[in-house]
């Protein structure tokens, strides 16, 4: 199992190699984003552990270039940064976990098998509904052939609703996943950005795909 670890901190890196080729990884290890970038497109990977604050590029943009190129390593952040809109942005971008510092090894190492066991997933097909589309590999969204520029909690959202066409979602499940387990927040947060997204979607095309399904939650339709 190949493993490639971006970290800038020399001592944390040679600390993370060191205990992952013990538990029988083979380990690069580069320190920052522009060689992440480089030994992910020239090399095959089974995993990658990638911190956010890099130099160069930093995690965001480095997951951000490599799914766009079509490079579906599974990656898992690993970070100092624990708020809710890191972890959100993180897996908006295409990563696939996220760990925070301090760790545990063991659950890190629990944590990458879980992700080469899974695999790398393939590149995902364009979602659709009538003319809205979301292109999950570019992050691009279109209506009528328009480009829709989204904030990244606005695409999350979007693509989640997508994701699950024709199913009434809650607003609990959407919170769950487009923001995070532990919210604690005003839950009518979602209401705000459903209203964002048909302000940017739905309302200058004269549609209505983002559907409130009273006293159940949200779903999205094509029109006829």
């Amino acid at each position: 199992m190949r493993l490639l670890v971006v970290e800038d901190e020399p001592g944390l890196a040679e600390a993370v190699r060191r205990g992952l080729s013990q538990d029988g990884f083979v380990v690069d290890v580069v320190h920052d984003g522009n060689e992440a970038v480089w030994a992910a497109t020239e090399n095959s990977y089974d995993v990658m552990v990638l911190d956010i604050m890099l130099p160069g590029l930093n995690g965001y943009d480095v997951v951000k270039k490599l799914r766009a190129a079509g490079n579906w390593t599974p990656i898992l952040m690993l970070t100092a940064k624990d708020g809710e809109y890191d972890q959100s942005d993180a897996f908006d971008l295409g990563a696939d976990d996220y760990l925070t510092k301090p760790f545990s090894f063991i659950v890190l190492i629990a944590r990458l098998r879980a992700l080469i066991r899974r695999g790398a997933p393939e590149r995902p097909v364009v979602l659709a509904a009538g003319d809205l589309t979301l292109d999950p590999a570019r992050r691009r969204v279109e209506r009528q052939g328009q480009l829709v520029t989204l904030t990244p909690r606005e695409y999350g959202l979007l693509e989640f609703l997508m994701h699950r066409r024709g199913d009434v979602v809650t607003k609990a499940q959407i919170l769950d996943a487009v923001w995070d387990p532990a919210f604690d927040g005003d839950p009518n947060i979602v209401e705000v950005y459903i209203s964002y997204l048909r302000r940017k979607v739905d309302a200058p095309f004269g549609r209505s795909s983002i559907l409130t399904v009273r006293g159940m939650g949200y779903r999205v339709g094509a029109e006829d």
